[in-house]
């Protein structure tokens, strides 16, 4: 049997052939790129993320573990997202807040951190500089301009706040500064704008 010579070893994640990934990439185990993507270098992917169709992530753009970007997303330098979190079909970051074709500000790029468990949904736009916290959902075509709290329900331009999600993805309803998830079981607190899980999901033990 002929030895396996380093050209022949398969990388541990997946990437369509119309796909270009540059060296100086580093990219996860079990981790699927799709068609028309490309990856740069100095980019970073965690395991089991899935790239949909014609998405670009740049260098110095971070992607935890099982992250989900769906078609037609751009992730750029200075752009953070932790595990578990949830890209929507064209959904826009962005870097600079004040571009100009003709001035270079490769050196204002501002940091955007998404936080575990967030659901961003299609078409939404992420003005560069904010924090979006643990598992916030941006409803589709949102304006999101300022940091949003953890588990906050996003919609509108500019986004408001106009109620509060379950970490599984179920609206929650507050009475008297509490709320129990029908679908899951975890039970939630609210004070000052401020929203925390007490106890957890049934299915977590």
């Amino acid at each position: 049997m002929e030895p396996l010579t380093q050209s022949r070893i398969m990388p541990p994640y997946f990437a369509h052939e119309s796909s270009y990934i540059d060296d100086g990439a580093v990219i996860g185990d079990g981790t699927k790129i799709w068609h028309f993507c490309h990856v740069m270098p100095g980019a970073v992917i965690g395991e089991r993320c899935n790239l949909g169709q014609n998405v670009v992530v740049m260098g110095g753009a971070r992607l935890g573990n099982n992250v989900k970007v769906q078609n037609n997303v751009s992730l750029y330098e200075g752009v953070e997202v932790e595990d578990d979190v949830f890209c929507g079909p064209s959904c826009v970051f962005t870097n600079v807040t004040n571009p100009r074709s003709h001035v270079s500000r490769k050196t204002e790029y501002r940091r955007t951190l998404v936080k575990r468990g967030t659901s961003i949904g299609a078409n939404a736009t992420i003005v560069c500089g904010v924090t979006l916290g643990e598992y916030s959902f941006i409803g589709a075509g949102a304006v999101v301009r300022s940091d949003v709290p953890a588990f906050a329900l996003m919609v509108g331009v500019p986004a408001r706040r106009v109620g509060w999600m379950c970490q599984c993805g179920v609206r929650l309803q507050i009475q008297d500064g509490r709320a129990s998830c029908a679908a899951c079981g975890a039970s939630y607190g609210e004070q000052d704008g401020v929203l925390r899980m007490i106890d957890r999901p049934r299915s977590a033990g």
